[in-house]
């Protein structure tokens, strides 16, 4: 038997040949020697890569000469190992305890669920508020860009009917900001199938409403410029930037969790959590749109109109929607599942007032 605090024989790679060679190490103060023949090599210990005890497998040291020692029989070595350096590091000791195993998945639980609740959306917000308005200019730039050849085409509204609109908005944002300190804007009309009657926000201010829900408003222009108000809001507060600061600190909240899961898995959740999330940016942005409506002399109750006509566009969507959707393809989901129920929306702006204006 090996003495417990004497040599160890064993196999070592030079890093130069292919082929082990026979040894015998021991441990002398802070230096590892290494016979090999009739020659003793030394190393400090503190240079050495010693493997760390694990249940299963062999032992493995890289030398700082780049050399090699493997150990097949990884009992005989933790034994020879721990009668000469009977210290060992305590996370090795938590690894081979199954209470501190649980202990320390219990804490990486709560922390993943912490920073899901808490930590996520303050950074987000956090790093959506501090980026430069010259980046944030940029990404709504490149954004448009994109939605301009995936979704948009060039609108059909007259040119006349156009400047209506913006001139009535630039009406109410003035009315609503008399100091003159609203957020920049640009106002642009597109046609698009697929996203149908719809209206968002980009980061940069640019702001898109589609002829499709012009013409479902076309005899309601307050409820334009309230939609277009609650647009404004989500410029206003950036949240365009958050929510993609957000969705990739989601994603990587669940790259951590899963490993290398396949991308398609990685969205789902990060989609799922970030429609949950904008429920209160809506929210926000409709309280702000009906006190600028207000601020201009137009009623809120307006915009419940909207919303009575998107119930009636939801319907309608049901009876033929999977038919649409096999011949346009999948929807973007920019308005839609995000928001909160168009029955609280229209409840909102149907008792809006001043006094209890959020």
């Amino acid at each position: 038997m090996m003495p417990p605090g004497g040599p160890i024989v064993t196999r070592w790679f030079d890093g130069q040949s292919p082929r082990a060679r026979t040894v015998r190490l021991r441990i002398e103060g802070a230096e590892l020697l290494m016979h090999t023949g009739d020659e003793v090599r030394h190393y400090p210990l503190k240079e050495v890569r010693w493997p760390e005890r694990r249940s299963h497998g062999q032992r493995q040291t890289d030398l700082p000469d780049g050399g090699m020692i493997q150990h097949a029989d990884a009992a005989e070595w933790d034994t020879w190992w721990q009668a000469n350096h009977p210290y060992e590091s305590p996370v090795v000791g938590w690894m081979q305890s199954w209470r501190a195993t649980l202990v320390a998945m219990a804490g990486t639980v709560v922390f993943l669920a912490a920073a899901w609740v808490w930590g996520v959306p303050w950074l987000s917000q956090t790093v959506a508020h501090a980026l430069p308005d010259a980046l944030e200019a940029r990404i709504g730039q490149q954004s448009m860009q994109q939605l301009d050849r995936l979704f948009l085409k060039p609108s059909k509204l007259p040119e006349a009917r156009q400047a209506e609109l913006r001139k009535r908005f630039e009406t109410v944002v003035e009315r609503a900001y008399p100091a003159g300190d609203a957020p920049p804007w640009q106002l642009s009309f597109h046609a698009s199938k697929i996203l149908g009657a719809n209206a968002f926000a980009l980061p940069g201010g640019y702001i898109v409403m589609t002829d499709a829900l012009v013409d479902l408003l076309k005899d309601q222009p307050d409820a334009i410029v309230g939609v277009l108000a609650h647009e404004l809001a989500h410029v206003q507060h950036r949240d365009g930037m958050d929510m993609m600061v957000r969705a990739s600190l989601v994603s990587a909240l669940v790259g951590v969790v899963l490993g290398d899961a396949s991308g398609f898995i990685a969205t789902v959740p990060a989609t799922l959590a970030t429609q949950s999330y904008s429920r209160d940016a809506e929210r926000r942005a409709d309280a702000h749109a009906a006190s600028m409506l207000h601020a201009a002399g137009l009623s809120p109750s307006a915009m419940a109109v909207f919303f009575e006509r998107m119930q009636e566009e939801d319907r309608g969507d049901d009876e033929k929607g999977k038919a649409d959707k096999d011949k346009e393809g999948v929807a973007l989901p920019i308005a839609i599942s995000s928001h909160p129920d168009h029955g609280e929306r229209i409840r909102f702006f149907r008792e809006w007032a001043p006094d209890v204006a959020q």
